[in-house]
């Protein structure tokens, strides 16, 4: 099975947050449509950004995880931890044995960061969102296994 898991992005009292939405991929339904109905984002959002940021396997389902923002609807959010990480335990054991949601979060996060300064698009979508995106723009940019 395909879980498709979104990972919703906010601010609140100068501080990022999230929470995540998730549901089974139907079969003949592309990835990407389900992430954006579970994230309830539309054309008219200010700023609306989605974008793949990473797979895992997980209780015998592959989840995709999809970073969204803004949140449309920012209540039940978590603090995120931007920080947070898990790795691998060696170099042909690439997956990590258990993923918590705020390392999924954080590394969500981390991968919008760099996207702003290497993809037009998402930046040209960062200046509809500045309170959010500025937040974004202090973590370190990076993709899985890029912190120090």
């Amino acid at each position: 099975m395909t879980i498709v898991e979104v990972v919703l992005l906010s601010a609140a009292d100068g501080a990022l947050r999230y929470r995540t939405v998730s549901s089974a991929l139907p079969a003949g339904v592309h990835p990407d449509d389900l992430a954006l109905h579970l994230s309830g984002l539309t054309l008219c959002t200010p700023g609306a950004t989605l974008h793949s940021t990473s797979w895992r396997f997980e209780s015998e389902s592959v989840v995709l995880t999809y970073a969204a923002l803004p949140d449309p609807s920012p209540t039940t959010t978590l603090p995120l931890s931007p920080d947070r990480m898990v790795t691998g335990r060696a170099a042909l054991a690439p997956s990590p044995p258990d993923v918590d949601t705020d390392a999924v979060a954080a590394h969500a996060a981390r991968h919008l960061a760099l996207l702003t300064v290497t993809d037009p698009v998402v930046a040209a979508a960062a200046t509809a969102q500045p309170d959010l995106w500025d937040l974004l723009a202090k973590l370190p940019a990076g993709l899985a296994g890029a912190l120090r």
